[in-house]
């Protein structure tokens, strides 16, 4: 009895064993292949739920049915005109055959090298039939902002203007595209997009762009700089011709009122001198005193006529020396110096 219940217990385990290796499931995000000692029996399960197969003998397979991602590593390539650039490169991408996916690269890791190689090369096709604004830029017939300060000969040498392009990136990627697609399609791959991740200039390039941006920067600066230079000349100049305007305009004034000035004192002493004949003698006789004055000074020699204005009161002075009993000098410089002191 005791044989009986083992052999039953050992039917029974290998019953439960054999129904949990028959049975699997499929979730929504997988498809699967199911083989038989390695090869594919069977269509290709694409339906999510519980499934069958054989036990032990069959195999489940499990290929990843959402969109998946490649992201290639950056490679340096050349362009049509010769420069180097760094392309980085991603797609997405699906399976849609997965019988086919499996026959030929059987996993992931596997489809990921072959994307990489297939997408690598056509890149460098696309990259070497173009130009390099022909990568960068994307819209044909843009209109550019430019400076509104830029003179005519700046705008007819094209400062600030955009280089046409023909394509754009955006076609390049479509020609990337297009010619990737199918070649991955013979491994039951769908290639869903491919977009350019990031361009840069290859070290040795990179000298020559910045040299060139910087040159056209200077040329903008010189001639904001010669402007400036001329715009602080002419107000200088400005400066020193208000100034001189200024000066003369005052000296004029000046000159105005000083002969103003002088024209009402002259009326003033006409007016004062001219009441009596002894006021005119007094008038002449300061004036001529004031002269003397003005001219004569210490070491001084006249030679005057006998009927100056000047010599008649120099000659009252010598007869008046006369009349006193000394000896009349001659009319020499001491006579001279004596009368500048008498005077003074």
């Amino acid at each position: 009895m005791k044989v009986v219940w083992g052999i039953l217990s050992g039917i029974a385990a290998v019953a439960v064993v054999s129904a949990s290796t028959a049975v699997y499931t499929i979730s929504e995000v997988e498809q699967a292949i199911i083989t038989q000692f390695g090869k594919p029996v069977g269509a290709p399960v694409t339906t999510s739920g519980l499934k069958l197969k054989l036990p032990f003998i069959q195999e489940v397979n499990r290929i990843d049915r959402r969109v998946l991602e490649w992201d290639g590593n950056p490679s340096d390539m050349p362009t049509k005109d010769k420069l180097y650039i760094s392309v980085d490169l991603f797609a997405r991408w699906k399976i849609t055959d997965p019988l086919q996916y499996f026959l030929r690269l059987r996993d992931e890791r596997s489809a990921q090298s072959r994307l990489d190689d297939i997408l690598g090369s056509e890149t460098r096709n696309a990259v070497a039939k173009h130009e390099l604004i022909e990568i960068i830029r994307t819209t044909r017939g843009r209109t550019p902002l430019r400076d509104s300060l830029l003179t005519d000969e700046e705008l007819a040498q094209d400062i600030g203007s955009l280089v046409p392009i023909q394509k754009g990136r955006a076609l390049v990627e479509q020609e990337i595209f297009q010619a990737a697609a199918e070649k991955v399609r013979v491994f039951g791959i769908a290639l869903l997009d491919i977009r350019f991740k990031r361009i840069n200039y290859n070290e040795s390039v990179r000298p020559k762009i910045y040299d060139r941006m910087v040159s056209e920067r200077r040329q903008i600066a010189e001639r904001f700089l010669s402007e400036g230079n001329g715009e602080a000349a002419r107000i200088r100049g400005n400066r020193v011709r208000d100034l001189n305007k200024i000066q003369s305009e005052a000296y004029r004034e000046v000159e105005e009122i000083r002969g103003v000035a002088d024209a009402a004192a002259a009326e003033i002493y006409a007016r004062a001198y001219n009441t009596t004949a002894q006021a005119v003698e007094f008038y002449e006789f300061t004036r001529t005193m004031q002269a003397y004055k003005d001219m004569i000074s210490t070491g001084t020699t006249l030679v005057l006529s006998t009927d100056s204005d000047l010599f008649k009161f120099l000659e009252g002075m010598h007869s008046s020396a006369s009349n006193s009993g000394d000896h009349p000098p001659d009319l020499n410089v001491e006579f001279l110096n004596q009368a500048t002191t008498r005077i003074r």
